[in-house]
């Protein structure tokens, strides 16, 4: 009876729990908007380079109605999601291999440190060369931004790998596929989630740069236009989408770690 109301008890506060995780991540950015919109009423900032939140916002509705936003924001959300989930998946196994095997880190983890370091928009033009204007050199350029962060996290996690999972798996003779993944990939997940909110953020970095100039919609491509048309107001309408979409994704990651990585909690 009483484990009974204990679960009950515990179903009833796990909402609570979500609510306020959802009020942590929005009280900075909610205060930051009302400091704002006080400064530029109050005079103190240029209203013609900061405009307050509140013309921002009616600049926004009037996209959403004319489903404007839509059709940016689902451009740049494609090619975000689809090179950072292929860059990713590709990482982990690639770092999950150097961490368990030393001749696969001997031969692929230098090129991974001279490679990482080179900002992967700079290659941006080395890839076009290869695959040609179009969807198909950005998704390949994102893929190549998220892909390192998570090799390195990934191969750090396992290096990292206390002893006794080694030796647990070996007296119970998992064999190569099953050490791989019942103990090698839950041991590594924690820099794996840590090295996903980096790629994330990479990602954005890339798309929106590429957007800059070489895309004819997207977020990105809206930033750059309406400073060219000196639309400011349409300007911070493409930014704070940007800083929404990455707190909403990030927040996405963190929900999802707390479902695959429950024993960190």
């Amino acid at each position: 009876m009483s484990s009974t109301i204990h679960i009950q008890a515990r179903k009833e506060r796990a909402p609570k729990g979500h609510i306020a995780r959802a009020a942590e991540y929005l009280l900075s950015p909610v205060l930051l908007l009302i400091i704002w919109e006080f400064a530029a009423r109050a005079g103190w900032v240029d209203t013609r380079f900061f405009p307050p939140p509140s013309q921002v916002a009616e600049t926004f509705a009037s996209m959403i109605r004319s489903g404007e936003w839509f059709h940016h924001v689902g451009l740049t959300l494609w090619r975000v999601l689809s090179g950072f989930l292929a860059g990713s998946i590709l990482g982990v196994f690639v770092g999950l291999a150097m961490g368990l095997n030393t001749l696969v880190r001997m031969l692929v983890y230098p090129l991974i440190g001279a490679i990482f370091p080179i900002p992967k928009i700079a290659i941006f033009p080395l890839v076009l060369i290869v695959f040609g204007l179009g969807e198909r050199s950005i998704f390949v350029t994102v893929s190549l931004s998220c892909f390192f962060f998570l090799a390195v996290n990934s191969m750090v996690g396992v290096l990292n790998m206390p002893r006794v999972f080694v030796d647990v798996g070996k007296n119970l003779e998992v064999g190569r596929a099953g050490f791989f993944l019942t103990i090698a990939l839950p041991a590594s997940l924690p820099m794996v989630f840590a090295g996903l909110r980096l790629a994330l953020g990479a990602a954005f970095l890339v798309v929106v740069a590429i957007e800059f100039v070489s895309a004819s919609a997207g977020i990105g491509w809206l930033i750059w236009h309406s400073w060219e048309l000196f639309s400011i107001k349409l300007m911070f309408v493409g930014l704070l989408t940007v800083a929404g979409l990455g707190l909403a994704l990030m927040y996405g990651v963190d929900a999802l770690e707390r479902v695959v990585v429950p024993w960190r909690q």
